[in-house]
């Protein structure tokens, strides 16, 4: 009898140093989440900021690139810390997703909050902000009214006007990936070819340098996002203000499918250690005061439609979206990539 209350005391004690160890876990993890992100930019970590100061929770922040966080995430494996994944583009989120790095989460405000084709359609990753890609033209030079599509781009008339960046940009993988969806390979592959007969230089630079360029008069016509177009208005450089003022924008395609547009974008890491803080960091970003301060601050198109955009995107007006879902950007990226090369699209 004597041994088996002893016996039973100990196994009392076990549970109880177990029962302990989970509850000291579960508060350890009701403190913190870590953030991979490959955005850089100071409403970022306002954010950050506030979300810690509203829940408690503490943000450890992890920045790099895309690739280099996706990388990072695969060597880690089952013991990586990531709790949330932060990029920029739907390629690179479905990229992640493919590499089974995110998981399907469930959340009410997110999926009542953000548009079906502006997310991961098995809710791996969800939109945070949008960027139109549009036309920059010259003022001085080009009438508006000559533009309409993403595929008049490859009309004769632009032949050595139009400037864009490389095909290893994501931004134009995307795009072409759209064109591949919505126009078949064939003719998304005829349109590579002939936007290559049609550019003023070799791909170079980022989208504020095509603008530079357009400014510059080597070409007319510049394939941007709109977000940068807010950076080169609002710089500090006054050359770089002046640049921004001697292009308009165009959007292409309203008469049909709409605006390609992309995004940046949050999922809930594979074997996220704090999920359930995971799930609110990324419901708190979509919330009308986090997407205020991503649309003001980063002239960034919100995703919530309860926030308007910043007085700077409303002078551009409304424009119709191509409302194509974006996980199918990520699917037909390789397609994307090979039809480049075959274009010979540098």
């Amino acid at each position: 009898m004597k041994k088996t209350l002893i016996g039973l005391l100990a196994l009392t004690l076990m549970f109880s140093c177990k029962n302990s160890e989970e509850k000291n876990t579960e508060d350890q993890e009701s403190k913190e989440v870590n953030v991979y992100t490959h955005r850089h930019y100071e409403s970022d970590q306002e954010l950050f900021k506030q979300f810690e100061e509203e829940t408690g929770i503490k943000v450890n922040v992890i920045n790099a690139s895309a690739d280099e966080l996706i990388q990072k995430m695969s060597m880690e494996g089952e013991q990586s810390p990531a709790d949330v994944l932060i990029t920029v583009d739907a390629g690179r989120l479905e990229r992640a997703k493919s590499r089974d790095l995110l998981q399907s989460i469930e959340s009410e405000v997110l999926e009542n909050t953000i548009a079906s084709h502006l997310k991961d359609q098995d809710n791996h990753w969800f939109s945070l902000t949008k960027r139109a890609r549009v036309i920059a033209y010259a003022k001085d030079r080009v009438n508006p009214e000559e533009l309409s599509t993403y595929e008049d781009l490859a009309s004769e008339k632009w032949n050595g006007k139009l400037l864009v960046r490389s095909s290893g940009n994501i931004y134009n993988q995307s795009l072409m990936a759209s064109l591949i969806v919505n126009n078949g390979e064939e003719e998304a592959k005829k349109w590579a070819e002939a936007v290559v007969e049609n550019m003023a230089r070799s791909p170079k630079g980022n989208d504020r340098d095509q603008v530079k360029a357009v400014v510059a008069g080597e070409g007319d016509l510049a394939i941007v996002n709109t977000y940068y177009i807010g950076k080169l208005l609002n710089s500090d450089d006054p050359e770089e203000v002046k640049a921004g003022e001697k292009v308009g924008l165009f959007f292409p395609n309203q008469d049909g499918r709409g605006t390609h547009i992309n995004v940046s974008g949050a999922g809930v890491a594979r074997y996220a250690p704090n999920k359930e803080n995971a799930i609110k960091f990324i419901e708190f970003l979509v919330s009308e005061e986090a997407q205020k301060i991503f649309a003001h601050s980063n002239y960034e198109y919100p995703v919530n439609e309860a926030v308007e955009p910043a007085a700077l995107l409303q002078e551009w007006g409304d424009f119709k979206e191509d409302t194509l879902n974006l996980s199918q950007l990520g699917q037909n990226n390789k397609k994307a990539v090979m039809l480049f090369d075959e274009a010979g699209w540098k």
